[in-house]
């Protein structure tokens, strides 16, 4: 474990009021009556900052796509963050936002190394565990389907661990699922409405002949984790635990590149994707996929799994939506007609309302993430299409 940067508390409160306890003293405030009273004042902020410390989470793969404006929203809210990251190289994005000078620690951890988080853990109010393993990530045998899911669940279970262990027990843990660990059950036919009672079953995945291979990792990955997490919470009375499931995240980024669930926005706008995938699938803005995680952590009524979803729309329902938005870029992808449409289905979103979530509309979503693919030289401006008449 490598700490490689260090953060400290912030006083700016006691040290505003001081200045006029100062003033007070060298004779810029003459009154006596008005000294005592900034005297008391700063004895109150300075008994305040003791009495009721900000909080410290941590959030695992600090650097992700999702993890990032966690992290980002967590030091907008005054909170101490912790983010534990693989490789430090691509975690210095999150040295710039606001508040990081001051509150942002952050850990260079491999979440497959057992008890790597024991320490790490101490001293926090809650963890946040976005971190997920990727393809290829570790070792060449990650990319079968057994390494796959071996990883997940292991690093999984080696965050939980940490967390049983702890002297104080955590006020909450959020753990970061996905719609992957929900929608793939025998429970589903064509009138389902998908609600958090569903979860995904592997013999279903295993059987699903549109699934690519990888996918299909990344969702038996996702559901064996998931499932272990629950199962360890269970024999585990002193963890306090919520799962947050979120459908396709598309947004900006945080971190300079584009993610997985960004590309398909951005490979339609290019050009680069012919044809239309036949598949149906929910989108979220990344700012409230990480606004979920910070409500589900912050509501003492939370409890359980939480969908998080905006739209549910085909993959040609949002080639449409791409080509009325932006209409200088040509979306050339075609929908093969010669076979039938994915059907669509509906998800309920009703439990992660309860907690206060407010969803951008899809089509904002899609707009700011365009505006961060244009600034990361990913897509021509719009000016510059409308000069060269494309």
């Amino acid at each position: 474990m490598q700490v490689f940067k260090l953060a400290h508390p912030s006083i700016h409160t006691a040290t505003t009021v001081s200045r006029k306890l100062i003033c007070a003293i060298t004779g810029k405030l003459a009154s006596q009556k008005l000294f005592l009273c900034i005297f008391f004042e700063v004895c109150l902020a300075i008994m305040g900052s003791i009495a009721a410390p900000a909080e410290t989470v941590c959030v695992t793969g600090a650097s992700g796509f999702i993890a990032s404006w966690i992290v980002k929203i967590l030091l907008e809210s005054g909170y101490n963050v912790k983010g534990t990251v693989r490789n430090p190289e691509n975690a210095k994005h999150l040295l710039k936002l606001p508040g990081a000078d001051d509150r942002l620690q952050l850990i260079a951890a491999d979440i497959c190394t057992p008890s790597v988080f024991d320490s790490i853990f101490e001293g926090c109010d809650g963890v946040f565990h976005t971190s997920t393993p990727t393809p290829g990530a570790y070792d060449a045998a990650s990319m079968s389907e057994t390494g796959y899911i071996e990883t997940a669940v292991k690093g999984t279970l080696n965050v939980l661990e940490s967390c049983a262990k702890l002297k104080r027990p955590l006020k909450r843990l959020v753990l970061t699922s996905s719609m992957a660990a929900v929608h793939f059950s025998k429970k589903l036919t064509p009138d389902s409405v998908i609600d958090e009672t569903f979860f995904s079953d592997p013999e279903v995945i295993r059987n699903l002949p549109f699934l690519g291979e990888d996918f299909k990792s990344y969702v038996l990955s996702k559901t064996y984790a998931e499932k272990a997490a629950w199962d360890f919470v269970e024999e585990h009375k002193n963890l306090n635990m919520v799962s947050i499931n979120p459908v396709m995240v598309m947004g900006p980024t945080l971190q300079g590149t584009v993610n997985s669930t960004n590309s398909f926005p951005l490979d339609f706008l290019s050009g680069e994707l012919k044809t239309i995938p036949n598949a149906v699938r929910g989108w979220i803005g990344v700012k409230d996929c990480a606004m979920a995680h910070i409500l589900a952590y912050e509501k003492p009524e939370a409890h359980g799994r939480y969908i998080v979803s905006e739209s549910t729309l085909h993959f040609a329902d949002l080639a449409a939506v791409l080509r009325k938005l932006f209409p200088n870029y040509k979306v050339e992808a075609r929908e093969d007609v010669s076979k039938p449409r994915a059907p669509m289905y509906a998800v309920s979103t009703e439990r992660v309302k309860e907690l206060g979530l407010v969803v951008e509309p899809l089509e904002d979503v899609l707009k700011d993430t365009v505006e961060c693919f244009i600034s990361l030289g990913r897509l021509k401006p719009y000016k510059s299409l409308e000069l060269n008449g494309i």
